[in-house]
């Protein structure tokens, strides 16, 4: 908000202004595993066979009334083939497990 009315404010001056008041400074963020490679590649595990390697993705979507509600697609990734599809209006960790 600073920045956007023109004052010059990085994140460490803001930091200190917050540590200077008391306030709680968050933590960073840890970094993730690396992904990528130098050659812009990515680390990916290629299927081989059936059933080697399976995919899963949400998909969300209204009904004709405003609701909304969710997909949980599984694929083969071998042979593109839907392994399964589970609908619900939330789906928790353990639907994702159980499917």
């Amino acid at each position: 908000m600073l920045q956007y009315e023109g004052w010059q404010v990085n994140h460490k001056r803001v930091e200190r202004i917050w540590k200077a008041e008391g306030l709680k400074v968050p933590q960073k963020q840890p970094k993730r595993g690396n992904l990528w490679l130098n050659d812009g590649s990515c680390v990916r595990l290629r299927a081989v066979y059936p059933n080697h390697v399976w995919g899963y993705d949400f998909m969300i979507d209204k009904t004709h009334d405003g609701r909304h509600f969710r997909t949980l697609n599984v694929i083969d990734e071998f042979t593109r083939e839907s392994l399964a599809i589970k609908v619900n209006r939330n789906l928790k960790a353990e639907d994702v497990l159980n499917v």
